[in-house]
């Protein structure tokens, strides 16, 4: 499965099958949570943080991939990913774009 950010691809005709979408919640556990706090004092990166929101895109992105597979999609293009915060202590990533079909 081709997935970019660009709205077309290079040498395809592209038959546009719909919108498509993949999406996770995840949410910090307490040790995370507890030395993000401490890591707060000192400053730096959270790397707690980063591996769960890097697993998070991981997850949405396989899941926008599935369902693109299940129109018979070759690719998505236009691909976005999209974060919020939904909790005090959960985000949800979003990834989306145009499932499309080379003709």
């Amino acid at each position: 499965m081709i997935i970019t950010t660009t709205d077309n691809i290079y040498g395809k005709n592209l038959e546009v099958l719909g919108i498509v979408e993949g999406a996770t919640v995840q949410t910090k556990n307490v040790g995370r949570d507890f030395m993000a706090g401490l890591k707060n004092l000192v400053g730096g990166e959270l790397k707690g943080y980063t591996e769960m929101m890097n697993e998070a895109r991981k997850i949405a992105k396989q899941r926008m991939a599935d369902q693109a597979s299940q129109l018979g999609a070759d690719a998505v293009v236009g691909f976005r990913f999209s974060s919020s915060e939904i909790a005090q202590s959960a985000a949800e990533v979003v990834a989306y774009g145009t499932a499309v079909r080379f003709v």
